[in-house]
């Protein structure tokens, strides 16, 4: 099971519930095989999310959704604690589609990177948004 903790959502009146954050963030993870995993998703405001991208991106601007992956994909050994995939940060106020920002946040958690890639993460996240609005 997919364990998502919502943060921040009330504070910044994100037009998002947090049951669909957990719905979202499950239904990634199993489109690419995990299960289980602990997941955290914060709504920040812009001065926040400008300073975490300075940190650890070295640009000081705001942007919409910003991933910190924790112990990956592969399984913990000894199958003891749930794996911790890490935290997904959002901007409400520079994200268009907030939705997209949780799919897209979970898809860099889950270990795909669309600045890598040939396109696979974007392609996948655009099916995923059409599959979960249905």
């Amino acid at each position: 099971m997919i364990d998502v903790e919502v943060f921040g959502a009330e504070t910044l009146q994100v037009e998002l519930s947090p049951t669909e954050v957990i719905r979202l963030c499950a239904r990634t993870a199993a489109r690419v095989g995990i299960e289980d995993g602990h997941v955290a998703v914060e709504f920040v405001d812009a001065a926040r999310i400008a300073g975490l991208n300075a940190e650890h991106r070295a640009r000081a601007t705001p942007t919409d959704v910003l991933s910190f992956p924790i112990d990956g994909v592969d399984p913990t050994p000894g199958g003891g604690a749930p794996r911790e995939l890490g935290d997904i940060v959002i901007c409400p106020e520079h994200t268009i589609d907030l939705r997209e920002a949780v799919v897209h946040g979970m898809l860099h958690l889950l270990g795909m990177d669309h600045e890598t890639d040939r396109g696979e993460m974007l392609e996948l996240q655009r099916e995923l948004l059409l599959e979960l609005t249905r």
